[in-house]
């Protein structure tokens, strides 16, 4: 794949935000730097460096399309409310691999795995709206 600027720019657009954006949030992230850059030239720079490896596409029911930097398998986790996506490290995904290649044979070499849920945040949040609506109340 041959230098272009603007791929440079999504690139370090990546590398500077670790948060899993959409093709969206990378182009209003890039088009600060490169005015001129549409939102179809961001499409396919990312489309071409997922078919290159050099970076992961996570496809999400929520939010569509999430590009991630990182290319080492490892699994990640959405939050059904506010549409976060966060990495997760966890010893177990890895015992599963070895599990898998034990009972089947089968040498996992990758994996998507995307686990839905609640994030902290967002559970802080309900905690915080439920912790108020009984002192209202309360109060009455």
């Amino acid at each position: 794949m041959k230098y272009s600027r603007q791929r440079e720019s999504i690139l370090n657009s990546l590398n500077e935000k670790l948060d899993h954006p959409t093709a969206e949030m990378v182009y209003n992230c890039v088009k600060k730097e490169q005015p001129n850059i549409s939102l179809g030239t961001v499409y396919r720079n990312l489309n071409q460096l997922v078919e290159q490896g050099v970076l992961r596409r996570i496809a999400t029911p929520v939010s569509g399309d999430r590009f991630d930097i990182r290319t080492d398998p490892h699994a990640h986790l959405l939050c059904t409310r506010c549409g976060k996506v966060l990495d997760l490290e966890d010893d177990l995904i890895s015992e599963l691999d070895r599990n898998v290649m034990r009972t089947t044979g089968f040498l996992v070499n990758d994996r998507q795995l995307l686990l839905s849920g609640i994030c902290a945040d967002c559970l802080a949040a309900q905690q915080v709206h439920l912790t108020e609506e009984t002192e209202d109340q309360q109060a009455v």
